[in-house]
């Protein structure tokens, strides 16, 4: 089942604030964005490529899905291997606020390293 309006709206505005949170002095360096699809929520970190700084490089950081079934949002991080994989520490919650602060936190540093 896909992510409702009402749902998709809420994320858009949560989100939107977490990827404003990059202080504006560093955006040319830095950037935070995200992507809504039908059924997950990515959230990138951008920086601009060494060989051309006119583009920018695009790195995953977390994976939020919807389980309709369970009535969940599962967590998941990118491993060495370039694939996502369910996340440990909390791989599940009722919430993406709840999934997020796991993110924003990341105290094993296996989003931001």
């Amino acid at each position: 089942m896909a992510i409702s309006e009402l749902d998709r709206k809420r994320i858009e505005v949560l989100l939107s604030k977490h990827c404003d949170r990059i202080p504006m002095h560093v955006r040319d360096q830095i950037r935070h964005v995200y992507t809504v699809g039908p059924t997950s929520v990515e959230l990138f970190e951008e920086r601009p490529s060494f060989r051309d700084p006119a583009e920018w490089s695009r790195h995953p950081v977390a994976k939020f899905r919807y389980v309709a079934k369970l009535k969940l949002r599962t967590l998941y991080c990118v491993h060495r291997d370039l694939k996502w994989h369910s996340c440990g520490l909390l791989p599940q919650a009722g919430s993406i606020e709840i999934l997020l602060r796991v993110v924003e936190r990341d105290p094993t540093g296996i989003f931001w390293g």
